[in-house]
């Protein structure tokens, strides 16, 4: 008896073959039958004229926090992602994370991610097969898979210090990975512009890694520069691939600043060249040409050394903020980016106060500023970019968000992005969340769709097969996702099933919590979670754990 029917749909199986008109059958929780299919159902879904493909894979997601939520809540949040066809979703990204930690470290890694917090809750873990073990429990609206964030590691051992680890607090990093790897993760992540891993050296990263790469797992990174030292961090990644004999991954692979979007093929083509050698070298992209992260990675490392409180106590002090402030208009970035005061990432000096907006903050006397430029603000409270930016960083003890235009491309312009669209290296993510406040980035409800509407149906600029490929079944390889992102007998059925004429993005940077039009259903595990384009959730993700999936 087959639980589930989708009829005379036109399946896009994610290998990147065309297209077939098929039946798919589904038992359980997988792929039972594909083509000509006599059996009853319990259910049939007429896909007469609709392209049923694998779920979509985001192998760049920040939901760290949000999936910790009450149930409700983490369904409201995470409803843009699965109402655009994302069924599975990796978390740990940028180094960034809420495990491992010990009671020490708790309170600095909960300044750390305190943008990318909803609202306060208990952390009921330490070790980091604690927190997958909490997810799993707990029940989760759609797959995830996690890596284990560099972040939280270095400071269990290390906290908010410069400089790089002794001995023994190296072995005592090593084993935080190694027992997260043994416990599911997917890999390890780095977030190079962000403390702690802007004090990382590439030696450090490299031992790391090689923990990594005796479970064959994916040493992710959100590199150490997009602007000026671009090509030295892509140098760097590549390093670390070949010397730890690790698989690498570029996370949401970029080009910041107008004067550096012509470094976008030479990266390419060092990309292109390390995977010829053997370095075994991937990436994502997002389908947008601003980013959003947090308001702290304006300021240079030395700035942020003991973390957010270091930082405003130096704002406070007039000399300090003063040098700060000079550094932030005037200085160019370096490389080694860990010797003393090196800075390899200037997000000002690469795109302009004009460019830079508040996505966040919490203060209800400070939301006017939401959505503002930096120019904007400073206008507004008579002060200059800086100081504007500066006094409200205070106000709001650092948390507070931003989003940065100027990134591979002017706004509306997809050529720079169609590079990393068409390459064989790459995979596409979303990079985004909606954190239920402020201004989230778009594509936390619109990155996939805005792929096959653009690229796809008006630019041509990728087939329609080879679009899914890369949202399915080249990610589910990339991160080692057994049976995900692939239409065939005994796969999980995890399925979009959506209209090619009609699957647009509507959320904009103005309007960004507008869903998704064009999907028809979205089914995780063979459970029906979008229905007739209407979002209905529930419970029915798993944890994918390394190997166990």
């Amino acid at each position: 008896m087959i639980d589930l029917l989708i009829r005379h749909a036109l399946v896009i199986d994610g290998t990147g073959m065309p297209g077939y008109k098929a039946n798919v059958g589904l038992v359980g929780d997988r792929i039972a039958v594909i083509g000509h299919i006599e059996e009853p159902a319990d259910r049939v879904i007429d896909g007469e004229g609709l392209v049923l493909a694998p779920g979509f894979i985001d192998p760049h997601s920040h939901a760290d926090v949000i999936l910790c939520l009450p149930s409700e809540r983490r369904m409201q949040l995470m409803k843009g992602k699965i109402v655009q066809g994302i069924t599975t979703a990796i978390i740990g990204n940028c180094g960034l994370g809420v495990a491992p930690h010990t009671a020490e470290a708790e309170p600095v890694l909960r300044a750390v991610v305190s943008w990318m917090t909803p609202e306060p809750m208990p952390w009921p873990w330490r070790r980091f097969g604690e927190y997958l073990d909490w997810l799993e429990a707990d029940g989760l609206p759609l797959n995830v898979g996690a890596l284990v964030p560099h972040g939280p590691v270095r400071i269990s051992v290390m906290g908010l210090r410069k400089g790089s680890p002794t001995g023994t607090e190296l072995r005592r990093m090593r084993a935080l990975v190694r027992e997260a790897m043994e416990a599911g993760a997917l890999g390890l992540s780095s977030g190079l512009i962000y403390p702690p891993g802007m004090y990382s050296t590439t030696d450090e990263l490299i031992a790391l890694a090689r923990v990594v790469a005796r479970y064959d797992g994916l040493y992710t990174s959100h590199i150490r520069g997009s602007s000026e030292t671009l090509i030295p961090a892509v140098r760097e990644l590549i390093e670390i691939g070949r010397r730890a004999g690790v698989r690498v991954h570029h996370s949401h692979n970029e080009a910041v600043g107008s004067s550096h979007w012509v470094k976008i093929d030479r990266v390419l083509e060092m990309e292109e060249r390390a995977h010829r050698d053997g370095t075994r070298i991937t990436f994502d992209m997002f389908p947008y040409t601003a980013a959003a992260t947090m308001m702290i990675a304006l300021y240079p490392p030395w700035s942020l050394e003991g973390g957010v409180g270091k930082l405003i106590e130096r704002l406070a002090h007039p000399k300090t903020r003063a040098r700060i402030g000079r550094e932030i208009e005037r200085r160019s970035p370096s490389w080694p980016p860990w010797k003393e005061r090196g800075w390899p990432h200037n997000l000002v000096r690469a795109v302009g106060w004009e460019n830079i907006f508040i996505g966040w903050v919490p203060r209800r006397k400070n939301k006017c500023y939401e959505g503002l430029s930096l120019t904007e603000l400073a206008r507004r409270t008579g002060k200059s970019p800086f100081e504007a930016i500066s006094d409200l960083i205070i106000e709001e003890e650092g948390r507070v968000s931003m989003l940065i235009f100027g990134v591979s491309g002017e706004r509306h312009q997809l050529d720079y992005l169609t590079r990393y669209a068409q390459h064989p290296l790459g995979a596409f993510c979303t990079d985004a969340e909606d954190y239920g406040r402020g201004c989230p980035h778009p594509a936390a409800y619109g990155a996939f769709p805005r792929i096959l509407s653009r690229f796809v149906r008006q630019r041509r600029d990728l087939s329609l097969e080879e679009a899914i490929r890369k949202m399915t079944t080249y990610p589910a390889q990339i991160f080692g996702l057994r049976d995900r992102g692939i239409i065939r007998p005994g796969a999980s059925a995890d399925l979009v099933l959506f209209d090619p004429r009609r699957i647009r993005d509507r959320a904009t940077f103005q309007k960004p919590r507008q869903l998704a039009q064009g999907i028809a259903y979205v089914i995780i595990n063979g459970r029906v979670v979008v229905e007739r384009g209407r979002f209905r959730g529930g419970s029915v993700g798993r944890l994918l754990r390394r190997g166990a999936h």
